[in-house]
């Protein structure tokens, strides 16, 4: 592990975000000297005004050398100018888990916590809350961080046994000594190809969880499970949906089995039919989580209890409504064509609301994979054409609307089999106004017994606050349809 800082050692904080904040207070106490820089003045204001030290973005890349650390947000590409010339200068560069790593390990506030982690494409959320769930429900004090909830940085100060931690490819990208008790690697997919540069990068990242004494991963994945043999934990653990092997959890006659933590047959930990999140992605996530508690020895009747209590997370496969025997259900977080085909798949009949930023991922596969289920198909964001094009090829027969807002007309393709609707939009009413006529226009092509799935497939940024707007907004016009009975 990398030495503590010292007092009177000179750092950079990178973005004056929430992870800036959580970065400056954590490095306070420790009497470094830590600036503060970020790309917008207007962002360093408040912090001067409260006695920060702030250097605008040109500056810190010109006098980076002064520094003994760059403390970076884990959004920064590592090909912006800051981190290249940092990089160029031979100054180390970590961000905020990595951070708490250290003062973690170092002693700073108390014993050393064992970090249970998780990271993957899809599901790490449901995941990590599953695996906190069934550490608390053993009596085992744990707190749920990272990229769920708070930041790990902002829970150090509060006792417990166990982190369990959600980490993205961004933050640990920027963790270079982070060795978990146990990490696991849920599924590898397209994403972030345009942040990373490569499928590779964004893999080795994800990788990084496997470092600690247990390694989990996602057997039925193959470029997950492709990770387990050059995983340098001594304990390798793997999941599947299919009866287990010796050292892998799974299935066997609609039970949850653990032959990877115990001897013969294995034991079984909770009957499938208990997990409250629909389709095989439930089923992987709950395997998961498990995984990480059996290797610290929780036991089979707490992630039994935990399972059967469990409740799924706001815009995570949520059913907000039913109308006219035609379920709505938000899985707005679905924000890669990877999390969007395992929503899709835990529904025989989906009317698919999809579209957003695709940030480089390719959709033809998750598209050919998934035709059978779509009865039809609603596209809105910035990337629409890209998913309509798929469509086209792979599921020719499924209607397709795509939804515009008025300045994009100029814009469209000339495909004839995609209806084009061009949306009446009030000024600064851009989201409530492309979900209440997605809703509408998916509501035309559902019969009973479907599902209108918001499950995007891309990121909410072009129209949206965040996925948590989209998912809202979402929810906000399956209401409306209840109420005015369109």
């Amino acid at each position: 592990m990398t030495a503590p800082l010292v007092p009177g050692a000179r750092v950079l904080v990178v973005g004056a975000g929430v992870t800036g904040r959580a970065l400056l207070a954590a490095l306070t106490p420790l009497g470094v000297l830590a600036d503060l820089t970020d790309n917008n003045p207007m962002a360093l204001e408040p912090f001067a005004f409260q006695g920060v030290r702030v250097i605008d973005g040109d500056a810190a890349v010109e006098r980076v050398r002064d520094y003994e650390l760059v403390a970076v947000s884990p959004g920064l590409p590592p090909t912006s100018p800051i981190a290249t010339a940092a990089a160029a200068a031979g100054i180390p560069v970590i961000g905020d888990v990595e951070l708490a790593w250290r003062l973690d390990q170092a002693g700073t506030f108390g014993p050393a916590r064992r970090w249970l982690v998780v990271t993957g494409t899809n599901g790490k959320t449901t995941t990590t809350s599953m695996l906190h769930a069934m550490l608390t429900t053993a009596g085992r004090a744990s707190l749920l961080c990272g990229n769920i909830g708070d930041p790990v940085l902002d829970v150090l100060s509060s006792p417990s046994e166990f982190l369990a931690v959600e980490l993205s490819s961004f933050q640990l990208h920027w963790s270079s000594s982070l060795r978990p008790e146990a990490g696991a690697v849920l599924n590898i997919a397209e994403d972030h190809l345009d942040w990373h540069g490569s499928l590779e990068h964004y893999a080795g990242a994800k990788a990084k969880v496997l470092e600690g004494r247990v390694a989990v991963v996602g057997l039925d994945d193959e470029l997950a499970a492709g990770l387990l043999d050059s995983a340098s934990a001594p304990v390798r653990v793997g999941f599947r949906l299919g009866p287990p092997g010796p050292g892998e959890l799974g299935v066997r006659d609609g039970m949850l089995v653990d032959r990877a933590y115990a001897d013969g047959d294995g034991v079984v930990l909770a009957p499938v039919d208990s997990i409250p999140v629909a389709g095989p992605v439930g089923v992987l996530d709950a395997l998961a989580a498990a995984a990480l508690a059996r290797a610290v020895d929780v036991s089979p009747e707490a992630i039994a209890e935990a399972l059967a209590t469990f409740q799924v997370g706001r815009h995570r496969a949520e059913v907000v409504g039913e109308v006219d025997g035609v379920s709505y259900v938000d899985d707005s977080k679905a924000t890669n064509p990877h999390a969007a085909e395992a929503s899709i798949n835990a529904f025989p009949r989906v009317v698919w609301i999809a579209g957003g930023l695709l940030k480089g991922a390719s959709v033809d596969d998750m598209v050919a994979r998934s035709a059978d289920r779509l009865v039809a198909v609603v596209l809105i964001g910035r990337d629409r054409a890209v998913i309509a094009d798929a469509l086209s090829r792979h599921a020719p027969d499924v209607p397709v609307v795509q939804l515009v807002a008025g300045e994009d007309v100029g814009v469209l393709g000339t495909d004839e089999s995609v209806v084009t609707r061009v949306i009446d939009i009030a000024q600064g009413a851009l989201g409530d106004a492309v979900m209440a006529q997605a809703v509408g226009t998916a509501r035309e092509f559902a019969a009973p017994g479907d599902t209108v799935l918001l499950a995007p497939a891309g990121a909410s940024f072009d129209q949206f606050s965040g996925y948590s707007d989209r998912g809202d907004r979402f929810a906000a016009a399956v209401r409306a349809l209840t109420v005015t009975g369109r």
